[in-house]
């Protein structure tokens, strides 16, 4: 930030809700991308929950054990129907 205010882009970026990340380029490359402070953190939880195979907590055994396939992947069922271990 300048000393006298914002820029014209720090003020579009920065007086936004950042309700979707924006993304800079330099060159026609992405370069940065800025988020808003809440999914930061979200990323960051995210990013520390690691578990060994073992380690995986109770609840999340149970809420994978009762989690549903969407309608719309049963065709991939066929694709593992004659796959032998």
């Amino acid at each position: 930030m300048t000393r006298g205010g914002w820029s014209p882009i720090e003020a579009f970026i920065f007086g936004r809700r950042l309700s979707e990340p924006v993304i800079v380029t330099r060159n026609g490359r992405d370069r940065t991308v800025i988020i808003s402070a809440a999914e930061y953190q979200r990323l960051k939880r995210r990013d520390r929950q690691v578990f060994a195979a073992g380690e995986l907590p109770e609840e999340m055994v149970d809420a994978v054990s009762r989690a549903e396939m969407d309608p719309r992947h049963t065709h991939l069922d066929d694709l593992i129907k004659d796959r032998t271990p």
